[in-house]
């Protein structure tokens, strides 16, 4: 089993002893209840890491580890970027989970036309939150280094302008003629995949989309909620593009 992982804000270069304090310690010693002897991984979720030999403990919530190395994880490419559709309730969490889980390098939330979930004011920064609260603890949970970033919400104009400059554009759309398993993608730079909500992409938004260089693709046989479709797509794209390889 792999060492599990713990964020600090700030690593340092040079190693030596680290004291894991505050709620990443105590999950360290009141939960997980390592021991000395015991390996964990200090990450700042942006790629930097260190793997550490646990020497001890102290009350419940401090972990001193030796601290070696520090490390930095190169970015991914081909880069996967998934827009997704505001989900209702708290599927928007579980998308953000499970893209966390198979590798996705960002993720966008996009206020669809037909989104019911509206984020305004203070309960679209509250929502927000959650989604990148959710990413941190999932990049943790599935032993990641560098965490996927979780933007701002965007708009529909917002997301044709990402989907402009990417390399791959895509849109699970109904109308499209050719499956996401036979698109021929790029080996580096930016794939861009746009899931839409549980009433689908409007035909002015899929038109827009088109205009800035996206195209639609069908993912298979079976209607996937919003929730699971950007999952299922994107751990057919990291399959496809040889980073699970």
């Amino acid at each position: 089993m792999t060492a599990p992982v713990f964020v600090v804000e700030h690593l340092r270069a040079g190693g030596g002893q680290y004291v894991l304090d505050g709620p990443e310690g105590r999950h360290a010693v009141s939960v997980k209840r390592l021991q000395p002897g015991e390996e964990v991984v200090l990450t700042d979720g942006a790629g930097r890491y260190a793997v550490c030999d646990v020497i001890g403990t102290e009350g419940k919530d401090r972990l001193i580890v030796h601290m070696s190395t520090v490390d930095e994880e190169p970015e991914e490419s081909p880069r996967i970027t998934v827009v997704q559709a505001l989900p209702k309730g708290d599927r928007g969490e579980l998308a953000v989970e499970t893209m966390t889980e198979v590798g996705v390098d960002a993720i966008v939330p996009w206020q669809a036309s037909r989104c019911i979930t509206q984020w305004r004011g203070d309960r679209g920064l509250k929502a927000l939150g959650k989604w990148r609260a959710t990413a941190r603890e999932a990049g943790k949970q599935s032993r990641r280094v560098r965490f996927p970033e979780v933007a701002d919400a965007t708009t529909t104009k917002q997301v044709a302008a990402l989907l402009a400059g990417a390399d791959f554009a895509a849109v699970l759309h109904e109308s499209g003629e050719e499956p996401l398993a036979t698109a021929e993608l790029p080996t580096e730079g930016e794939i861009v995949l746009v899931v839409g909500p549980e009433g689908g992409v409007s035909p002015e938004e899929l038109t827009l989309f088109q205009e800035a260089g996206a195209q639609a693709y069908v993912l298979g046989r079976t209607v996937l909620r919003t929730s699971t479709a950007g999952t299922a797509a994107a751990a057919l794209l990291l399959g496809r593009t040889g980073r699970w390889s």
